[in-house]
């Protein structure tokens, strides 16, 4: 009823399948750990990410101008996640993100993608859940990302090419 220790034993075909295999228990296990840890949930099944797309298209407009495109690009960014889950269940996403955009926009906050029926159902009741700490964690390192590539790009961008090379069509650098 109340172990101290727990063994699992992990069989496979290969010691590749083998080694996947543990890989994806330990990032099962901490995921139950940081939800056990927080306490904190969101609604599963591409939900969160969606109520977020949504919010962030409805601040865009208020913005204006480049930030405008920016935060709606950031929106389509955000919506990856349930437009992905729908492809790995083998389901048209498509029509999957215009199910679940119509039902969060009547309201149903919680209203994700159900890989098993293949339909937009209300995760909460499916007890669907992942940790907050998780969401947080996939916004902030792709943000991250971006913001270095856009760095890395102003760069290069800022370096230009020199006067003379522009006058000659970079035919000094031919054999």
């Amino acid at each position: 009823k109340n172990p101290k220790a727990v063994s699992i034993l992990i069989r496979g075909s290969t010691e590749h399948v083998v080694d996947e295999l543990e890989r994806g228990l330990h990032d099962a296990l901490s995921v139950v750990k940081v939800a056990l840890e927080d306490g904190k949930m969101t609604a599963g099944g591409g939900a969160a990410a969606t109520e977020i797309a949504m919010a962030l298209r409805d601040y865009a407009p208020t913005v204006g101008g480049r930030e405008q495109m920016a935060i709606e690009a950031f929106a389509n960014a955000i919506e990856i996640i349930p437009k992905t889950l729908s492809e790995n269940a083998g389901l048209d996403p498509i029509d999957m993100m215009l199910e679940i955009r119509s039902a969060h926009k009547k309201g149903d906050k919680y209203a994700g993608i159900n890989v098993f029926e293949g339909r937009v159902e209300d995760m909460m009741k499916n007890h669907v859940i992942e940790p907050l700490r998780l969401s947080m964690q996939e916004i902030d390192a792709s943000s991250e990302a971006a913001t270095m590539i856009l760095r890395i790009d102003d760069v290069i961008a800022s370096k230009g090419v020199p006067n003379d090379q522009q006058q000659q069509g970079n035919r000094g650098n031919m054999w």
